[in-house]
């Protein structure tokens, strides 16, 4: 049980920040899009914000359903 939930910590860690990344650059690409003029630096650190967010969730539901497929659901015995 022990290395499984290990399994998913180290991988959330390492899938963090390049998920963060492109949520971010996704981000605001649309939104200079929506606006029309490139953003300042508030603007991009709320969205920086909001990117790092969003990717702790994602990097932890992949990591879960990944381990989960790769090594199985942990048993007590």
């Amino acid at each position: 049980m022990l290395y499984f939930l290990v399994s998913i910590f180290v991988l959330a860690l390492l899938l963090f920040f390049p998920i963060t990344k492109l949520i971010w650059v996704i981000s605001v690409r649309r939104l200079q899009r929506k606006l029309k003029r490139e953003l300042n630096e508030t603007e991009l650190a709320g969205q920086m914000t909001r990117a790092r967010f969003i990717s702790i969730f994602v990097s932890l539901l992949f990591s879960y359903l990944f381990n989960l497929n790769l090594i199985g659901l942990p048993t007590n015995g």
